[in-house]
């Protein structure tokens, strides 16, 4: 199975991308995704960006991870 976490995208640079994941931040590569920017909010595995999401879906993911996480 693979998992994917939902994060913000705080900053954008030179096809990388700074995310916060419910307040971690770290570098993922954004080159698969055009027209990224701070606000965003993005699907990420293995360190990659592979897809635009709204906020709703970021929300209703967390939800589901935090329900699970227990």
């Amino acid at each position: 199975m693979c998992v994917g976490l939902a994060a913000r995208v705080v900053n954008v640079k030179d096809g990388t991308a700074v995310i916060d994941a419910g307040g971690a931040k770290r570098d993922v590569s954004a080159e698969l995704l055009e027209d990224l920017e701070p606000g965003d909010y993005v699907m990420v595995h293995a360190g990659v960006a592979i897809a635009k999401i709204t906020d709703d879906d970021a929300d209703e993911t967390m939800d589901i991870l935090k329900k699970h996480a227990r």
